[in-house]
């Protein structure tokens, strides 16, 4: 196995940037249309987006405009620009930099924002049902463990986070004054986080931490002299790690162990493009008789275009590969809201070709027969009344004077909205008014008052 995933090949496919957010047939490509619709619902730069892990069609985006915003892409895409959202969740006090969903409940979303705060979203209900605020500092990165049990952050503080959600306790904390860290991932069932960052000497580095002692990294290993960030990608199912640079057009991949050295690096993909961002295909969308294992989609603003790469492993065999595809995290939520909020981390649904190898699993699937099976849940916005939003005794919608120009800025877009919609209102009302005094002065000249 090893020496098949050393030969692990990526390849290009590169189409034009699509400026909605689905599309049905991945073989589409090419440029489009200028006036193609598009999301944009938003007030302000919008900061981060998550696909909703068990419902294809669900999309969640943050803002510069204090909102975190839910959204249904139609069947067959976009007909026309998007602006009007399922669901609007306000409760942070400055803009939201990151959203991120619960890897095994239905309906559970995380955002963090410049106000220091993560916020825990039950979208049953369209509230804000727990807030972590252990955090001195912008947050700058989120990642879940397997069942979501525990969450680790990384913050502008140089500190190094692992949280226990639910009651917001920090389970261990890291000083990181040598490795300022940037990004984390937790490297599956392995007990390990992994961070990315820049050594005393800014050069890019890499350290490998065992979750349950953050008083210093396992390994640390340098990267290289650049200035962009590094994105780490972990492959659970293959134990594959990939880093990606911002700026720069390389991919270098590891494989990961629990014995030394933990980290071995492969090999490098190269590219002569600079990639600004990079989003990742859900193991259920990849080419299995392909021998597909990883799927990129690399965002080159340079050249405006979205370019597929694709890690493949060459087998001569047309069987199913089942060493490099074993049983995987499919689109059934092991737990509902209540259950998780309620202190439960075990898989629990068992259908088909889904079920759960352990107590502690989310729900798996096997992609031998290919994905065939959509998902049968139906994202339903609650109906919600306007009311003030306490979470741990803290009203989050409280009038928060603004503290910086761009804040300034939003509060003054939110109260013209608030005019425009007013003024709506009232010119309806005028209308109103003149047709039942016009009614009146006809009942007033009417024969039968003469």
């Amino acid at each position: 196995m090893p020496r098949a995933r050393s030969a692990i090949k990526p390849s290009r496919r590169p189409t034009r940037p699509q400026s909605s957010w689905l599309s049905r047939n991945l073989k589409d490509t090419g440029r489009i249309e200028p006036n193609y619709p598009k999301v944009c619902g938003h007030q302000g730069n919008v900061l981060d987006i998550k696909w909703n892990p068990f419902i294809d069609t669900v999309i969640a985006s943050c803002s510069e405009d204090t909102s975190v915003r839910i959204w249904e892409i139609p069947e067959g895409g976009l007909k026309r620009n998007m602006t009007e959202a399922l669901l609007e969740l306000h409760g942070h006090s400055r803009r939201v930099g990151l959203v991120e969903w619960h890897p095994t409940t239905n309906n559970i979303l995380f955002s963090a924002g410049y106000d220091y705060k993560v916020l825990i979203w039950n979208l049953d209900v369209g509230e804000p049902v727990k807030m972590i605020d252990c955090h001195t500092d912008v947050i700058l990165c989120l990642s879940f463990n397997t069942d979501g049990s525990l969450l680790t952050t990384t913050c502008k503080d140089k500190k190094l986070r692992v949280i226990e959600p639910r009651s917001g306790r920090v389970l261990q904390e890291a000083s990181c004054k040598n490795h300022r860290v940037n990004r984390v991932v937790f490297l599956g069932n392995m007990k390990r986080l992994l961070t990315t960052g820049v050594s005393r000497w800014n050069t890019r580095q890499i350290a490998l931490w065992d979750q349950e002692d953050l008083s210093m990294p396992l390994i640390e290993e340098e990267i290289d002299g650049l200035s962009g960030l590094l994105f780490p990608f972990y492959d659970a199912d293959t134990h594959m790690l990939y880093l990606a640079g911002k700026g720069d057009g390389n991919i270098r991949y590891y494989e990961i162990s629990t014995e030394k050295p933990y980290l071995s690096y492969l090999m490098e993909f190269r590219s002569p493009a600079p990639q600004k961002g990079l989003g990742v295909m859900p193991k259920h969308g990849l080419d299995v008789s392909a021998c597909e294992v990883f799927r990129f989609y690399k965002l080159v603003t340079l050249k405006g275009l979205i370019e597929p790469i694709s890690m493949i492993v060459p087998r001569r065999s047309d069987s199913y590969q089942e060493d490099i595809y074993p049983m995987t995290p499919g689109t059934e939520p092991a737990l509902t809201p209540d259950e998780w909020l309620g202190g439960i981390n075990r898989g629990t649904a068992r259908a088909g070709l889904y079920f759960s190898l352990a107590s502690s699993d989310p729900v798996l699937m096997s992609l031998k027969e290919g994905y065939k099976k959509s998902s049968k849940l139906v994202f339903k916005a609650p109906v919600r009344e306007k009311k003030s939003v306490v979470v741990n005794g803290i009203d989050l919608l409280e009038n928060v004077p603004p503290r910086t120009e761009n804040e300034l800025l939003r509060m003054f877009f939110r109260q013209q909205d608030e005019i425009r919609r007013l003024k709506e209102e009232l010119t309806q009302k005028d209308i109103r008014i003149r047709q039942l005094q016009l009614e009146l002065k006809n009942l007033r000249n009417s024969p039968k008052n003469c």
